[in-house]
């Protein structure tokens, strides 16, 4: 039975999010199956690229900072980067974020669904030959995950939990193990790309940057979270913290394993990596790491994709029948309409000739992440003022974050390139027309 627009805050204290769950959805959502081979599309910057790590992650830091107060500021402001964007700059500001992002979580979801088939095809070699069976095995991790997802908030967080905890573990293993095997000749040269060491990082640093796309996630289903003025701010910089350390502790000991002329042609960086601390068994675990991470960001990104539509139609921003909520206190229909258009993008993907197509939307979903990120950085100050949460002498660190965490996502947008820049926000814009019509019919 499904309630009209009933509210998420309703929940009791133990049907909500707690720290460590609310944590892992951050961690579990920025650490994908794309992680596991970072080390090897980074290999061709030389050991320079290991800056671009501490740049990107100086940025990403100062997003979730600003994410972490915004959420002090609104605790029950569910939509996260949506709910700051409309309370700073207006309906119109918010929708257009709300739209871009659910784009972005539907369109990345139908991607990791595939990077998920794919890790599972080292154990069952057909899924990498036979499309029908690929994509049935897809489509199934789809709908299970939505199954669970409808059962409660509480059944997804302690699974994304597990799957967090398990995706972490090959990871810290190689990271730890790879010390013992370290060659530091295998860190030169400090820059193999031809161009100024300037150059090189900011490259480097846009590329991995993509990496920690997820810091928000604990805003998003603020309502579902307990004692969310408190959890959420502390989640988003724990689960920030853990994942760079990860990240750049991990980097660091395969880049110190493998030379980088190997490393940049490998297709299993981890795997690689774990074959020569371990043995050749080693290959599966990691493999099977892989199948755990996009499994779990899978599971986490179905969440985000029903709560953010449920609180733009709680707002009258969306079509009504997004912000139902089942027996559970979960925007059901909203994860069920989002999961029927992953699986027609999954299903895409595996059509000859429409994969190039599929893989050009995908990469602009990126852009359509970053917009959200911009125009939240942009309402911070806004809400600061207005809302009077300045404390006295708070002006200048303020301001210090705001500007920074601006500038950088100008550069993050700009990095994207050109191309991409344009039909990003071509895709974001095409939302006016839905906008019109919501604004129209809301009209006494």
């Amino acid at each position: 039975m499904l309630t009209p627009l009933a509210d998420a805050d309703a929940l009791k204290q133990k049907d909500k999010l707690g720290l460590w769950t609310t944590t892992s959805l951050v961690v579990g959502n920025m650490i994908g199956a794309g992680v596991f081979l970072m080390p090897a599309a980074l290999a061709a910057y030389g050991s320079i690229s290991l800056l671009g790590w501490v740049f990107s992650s100086l940025g990403a830091f100062l997003l979730a900072k600003i994410f972490s107060n915004l959420s002090k500021m609104l605790p029950k402001a569910d939509g996260g980067p949506y709910a700051y964007s409309r309370e700073g700059l207006g309906d119109f500001a918010g929708f257009l974020v709300a739209w871009g992002y659910w784009i972005s979580t539907w369109c990345t979801n139908a991607a990791i669904a595939v990077s998920f088939v794919s890790a599972l095809s080292t154990f069952f070699p057909a899924l990498a030959t036979n499309a029908l069976l690929a994509v049935a095995t897809g489509l199934a991790a789809i709908w299970f995950l939505t199954w669970v997802n409808t059962r409660g908030i509480v059944a997804t967080g302690k699974l994304q939990l597990v799957t967090t905890i398990l995706k972490i573990v090959p990871l810290v293993l190689v990271a730890v193990g790879g010390l013992f095997f370290f060659n530091v000749r295998n860190f030169l040269p400090f820059n193999s790309t031809g161009v100024s060491n300037y150059s090189a990082i900011l490259t480097s640093g846009a590329y991995t940057f993509f990496a920690f796309l997820g810091i928000e996630c604990a805003t998003v289903p603020s309502c579902s979270v307990a004692n969310p003025e408190k959890t959420i701010a502390r989640a988003t910089m724990l689960g920030m913290l853990l994942t760079t350390f990860i990240y750049i502790i991990s980097c660091v000991s395969i880049m110190g394993m493998i030379p980088g002329k190997d490393l940049q042609h490998s297709l299993t960086p981890y795997a690689d990596a774990a074959v020569i601390i371990w043995g050749s068994s080693a290959r599966y675990w990691v493999s099977a790491g892989v199948a755990i991470a996009a499994f779990g960001a899978l599971n986490g990104w179905i969440l985000i994709q029903g709560q953010m539509p449920y609180a733009i139609a709680k707002d009258k921003l969306f079509p009504r029948v997004f912000g139902k909520l089942n027996q559970k206190g979960v925007p059901a229909m909203g994860i069920v309409i989002s999961s029927v258009l992953i699986s027609l993008l999954m299903s895409m993907n595996y059509t000859k000739g429409l994969v190039e197509q599929f893989k050009f939307l995908i990469m602009l979903t990126t852009l359509t992440v970053l917009v959200p990120y911009l125009f939240s950085t942009a309402a911070y100050m806004i809400i600061r003022m207005e809302k009077r949460y300045l404390k006295p002498g708070g002006w200048t660190a303020s301001i210090i974050l705001a500007s920074l965490s601006f500038l950088f996502c100008i550069w993050a947008v700009a990095g994207s390139g050109q191309e991409i820049v344009y039909w990003g926000f071509l895709l974001i814009l095409a939302g006016l027309p839905f906008y019109v019509i919501i604004r129209w019919n809301k009209k006494p």
